[in-house]
């Protein structure tokens, strides 16, 4: 069932902000690829709880925890960490993915663990978690085209045109290859996803 501790082996999480005013933003790559599992699955990320929106599902006989927290970006750790020490799940089985603006708009990168490359979201689970070692599937959307100082408008931003075409089609390979992730492990996911 649902509710027991057991029946979830891994947590898939997809990093945004809620609400309409962020709805296609780059920082929001995560929530565009929560919603292409959802859809690829059959189900809806509907359900609140541990402070996020949730919906389980199978992958390969294994129960999948998808989660898009409600905490703002810089408090998605709050989310994660509650319902990782309710499924008693280490980071290992923690998939995040999230937007990167250190890579080119529309590629990908698979990782079993590393930095939060400054990226709050991250942070914030890491901090949660107690650890680095969760993987995360990064989503590019490029730099701003004048540098740091724009860097908050750029992500809170929504591509336009072909960045827009490159942006979206990446958020949906990126649920493709948390599924790989998870059914054929970390080496096929990373050889499939990180080719230019």
């Amino acid at each position: 069932m649902f509710g027991m501790g057991g029946s979830v082996r891994w947590l898939a999480v997809f990093l945004g902000n809620p609400g309409p005013r962020y709805n296609g933003t780059r920082h929001n790559a995560g929530f565009l690829a929560a919603d292409a599992m959802a859809r690829d699955q059959g189900v809806a990320i509907s359900r609140l709880r541990f402070r996020a929106l949730t919906a389980r599902c199978e992958l390969g006989g294994m129960g999948v925890l998808l989660m898009k927290p409600q905490t703002y970006m810089n408090e998605s750790g709050q989310a994660v960490g509650q319902a990782a020490r309710f499924y008693k799940l280490p980071p290992e089985q923690v998939i995040v993915v999230s937007d990167d603006i250190n890579l080119p708009c529309g590629r990908l990168r698979v990782r079993r663990s590393g930095s939060a490359g400054g990226h709050n979201g991250l942070k914030s689970i890491i901090a949660h978690l107690g650890s680095e070692d969760f993987p995360r599937i990064r989503v590019g959307v490029g730099a701003p085209p004048h540098g740091g100082s724009e860097q908050i408008d750029w992500v809170l931003g929504v591509p336009k045109n072909e960045d827009w075409d490159a942006f979206s089609d990446a958020c949906v390979r990126a649920a493709k290859a948390v599924e790989d992730y998870i059914l054929l492990g970390p080496a096929r996911a990373m050889d499939t996803y990180n080719r230019v």
